[in-house]
C-alpha cells in the first residue's frame, strides 16, 4: 500500500494529498544536531512511498535528499510542489553555475512531479522521469467563486502573460500584460501602459511572488488608471521579507495563493491536482 511522507516544508499539503488518495501517512522523525546538521528517520515500514517536499530553502533540499535515501529500499516518487532555483535554469553570464541543473541532478527517484515550475526546461535536467502539473485551473475555479466586477487578469510581464491567459480563458474574462524591465536581481521597473481597467476588478497573476516589488508597483499603476478592487493571485507565495505588508500598503484587497508554499495566504490546495497525477 502506498504511503505519503510529508517533508518539513509540506506537512499540511502531504496530509491533504493522503486524504484525497485515502492512503496512510508515514511518520517521520526530524531533528537537528547541536552542530546544525539535520537528521531524518522514517519510523514506518514502507514499500511504496510518495515524498512531498517543497524546496523553499537550501535546508529543504537537504531534508528531501535525506528522505529519499531513507526510503532507498522502497519504490519512491517525489513531489516537489515548489522547486527552488528554477529561475537559474540557464547560464546568463560566463562562469555562472546553472543552479537548477545542479539541484535536479541530485534527486534520484522513480518519478518526480513539480507544480508550475518557473522554467519548464529545467525538467530536462532530471536524470529520472519528470513532469510538471498545472494549478492554473484551481486558481480559475476559486476566482469564479468570487463576486468580481468586470474582471480582467493581468500578468506583470510576458512570462506571466500565459498564466493570465490560461486562467482568464477558463472564466471567459479579459487578460492583458504589463511591460516589465528588470534592473537588477531584486529591482524591476513597470513601464506605464494604458489598460482598460477603469471601474473593473483587476487580478494580477504570476507563478510566484518573492519580494512583492513588481506587484506593488503594478498595483499603484493600476490604481492611477482608476481600477476598482485589485487582487493578487499566484501559485507559489514566497513572500520574502516584508512583501505582504508592502502589497497591502500598495492597496491590494486580497492575496490568493496555493499551498505549494504553506502560509497564511495559501487558501487554494493543490492536493487534488497532485492526487490525480499519482492515482
Amino acid at each position: 500500500m502506498m504511503k505519503i511522507i510529508g517533508g518539513p516544508a509540506s506537512q499540511l499539503l502531504a496530509t491533504r494529498v493522503a486524504s484525497e488518495l485515502d492512503c496512510e501517512l508515514a511518520l517521520v522523525e526530524y531533528k537537528r544536531f547541536p552542530d546544525g546538521e539535520t537528521y531524518v528517520r522514517v519510523l514506518d515500514e514502507i514499500d511504496d512511498v510518495v515524498i512531498i517536499q517543497s524546496m523553499i530553502s537550501d535546508e529543504d533540499l537537504i531534508y528531501l535528499l535525506q528522505l529519499i535515501d531513507a526510503c532507498s529500499d522502497a519504490s519512491v516518487k517525489v513531489v516537489i510542489p515548489y522547486f527552488g532555483y528554477a529561475r537559474q535554469g540557464k547560464r546568463f553570464q560566463p562562469g555562472e553555475a546553472i543552479s537548477a541543473r545542479v539541484m535536479a541532478k541530485t534527486i534520484e527517484a522513480d518519478e518526480v512531479l513539480t507544480v508550475n515550475i518557473h522554467d519548464p526546461s529545467v525538467l530536462d535536467y532530471f536524470k529520472v522521469k519528470a513532469r510538471d502539473l498545472d494549478a492554473a485551473p484551481l486558481i480559475g475555479r476559486y476566482m469564479q467563486s468570487l463576486d468580481l466586477r468586470k474582471p480582467i487578469f493581468i500578468g506583470p510581464d510576458e512570462f506571466a502573460g500565459s498564466l493570465a491567459r490560461s486562467v482568464a480563458s477558463k472564466l471567459g474574462a479579459d487578460y492583458d500584460v504589463l511591460e516589465k524591465k528588470r534592473l537588477s536581481g531584486e529591482e524591476v521597473k513597470i513601464k506605464a501602459k494604458h489598460l482598460d481597467v477603469a471601474n473593473r476588478d483587476v487580478i494580477l497573476i504570476d507563478d510566484m511572488i518573492s519580494t512583492g516589488g513588481t506587484m506593488a508597483e503594478a498595483i499603484e499603476l493600476l490604481r492611477r488608471q482608476k481600477s476598482n478592487d485589485t487582487y493578487i493571485a499566484c501559485i507559489h507565495p514566497i513572500l520574502a521579507k516584508n512583501a505582504v505588508v508592502k502589497l497591502f500598503k500598495a492597496g491590494v484587497k486580497e492575496i490568493i495563493a496555493t499551498d505549494t508554499v504553506e502560509g497564511g495566504v495559501s487558501i487554494i490546495s493543490v492536493a487534488p491536482l497532485i492526487a490525480r497525477a499519482l492515482d
